[in-house]
């Protein structure tokens, strides 16, 4: 009698590598395994700064999924990347579905990380893991916004867990380390330690110590905070911005208003929307 051994989940992999062509920065190489590849670069801004958008075509991850996101930028590129919905990863039978993200910014370049939200599903096992690695005079500026479950549509987040890892090193010291592990109906997601019930979680991380920029920040938002949390502070010569709420357009709101004015300050460009977000 013979035995078929069937894989579970899917298992995909990304690997984009930016460059200079004279003054402009270009896509130079591309590999993808599995369902995860990138559309072809934009340059809406007119000038030499590159706009990937990431793409996922079965829409969501399920127990035993395997993404693997590597990227790397040469010395002086900029790129910006993002996706054009937000993901998703669905209830679990049992297997734990697995995002890693490696992201490694070469000298005086600048990456620009602005994926739309997760959303974990109740029921759904997974981990999510983001590294970035900065090189002397290298700039990053992304963001991660997290939903746990959909409680506008009474789907809440009461069972599942959610282990979540961000990570930014500078020229192979962490600068800020973080772990979170978010089980449904676990203390740290109803207590005032922890998330206090809120069901939305963001992150957003710039490289600027500049403390008149935080301020500028503040007082160009909190006026703007209703029964949502939003902070911004300096962490180890990093803007640090957190949000807690219950819809994710308010996170985006915050956070892609956050983005336009350090892009301003720390990069002297005005915000330029990726087009994708308007669809």
């Amino acid at each position: 009698m013979t035995t078929l051994k069937i894989k579970q989940g899917w298992e995909a992999q990304l690997s984009l590598l930016f460059d200079l062509s004279g003054a402009k920065t270009i896509l130079r190489n591309k590999q993808h395994k599995g369902p995860l590849l990138v559309q072809r670069p934009f340059y809406p801004e007119g000038d030499n700064t590159c706009h990937v958008y990431i793409i996922h075509p079965p829409g969501g991850v399920v127990g035993g999924d395997i993404l693997n996101i590597d990227i790397k930028t040469g010395s002086g590129t900029h790129a910006l990347i993002t996706t054009p919905a937000a993901g998703k990863f669905y209830r679990s039978s049992g297997a734990f579905a697995r995002q890693d993200q490696v992201i490694k910014i070469s000298s005086n370049a600048i990456l620009e990380w602005l994926p739309q939200e997760t959303i974990i599903y109740n029921g759904a096992k997974s981990k999510i893991s983001t590294r970035v690695e900065l090189d002397e005079g290298a700039h990053f500026l992304g963001w991660e916004i997290t939903c746990l479950g959909l409680p506008i549509s009474s789907q809440k987040f009461t069972d599942g867990v959610l282990r979540q890892h961000f990570e930014v090193w500078q020229q192979g010291k962490p600068v800020l380390v973080e772990r979170g592990c978010f089980e449904g109906q676990s203390q740290a997601v109803i207590s005032r330690w922890g998330l206090a019930n809120y069901t939305v979680v963001g992150t957003l991380v710039c490289t600027c110590d500049n403390p008149a920029v935080v301020e500028n920040i503040r007082l160009a938002l909190m006026e703007q905070v209703k029964e949502d949390l939003f902070s911004v502070t300096v962490i180890n010569g990093l803007v640090v911005c957190r949000y807690l709420g219950h819809e994710a357009y308010r996170a985006r709101f915050f956070f892609a208003k956050t983005w336009g004015m350090l892009r301003n300050k720390v990069f002297s460009r005005p915000a330029c929307h990726p087009r994708i977000w308007n669809t």
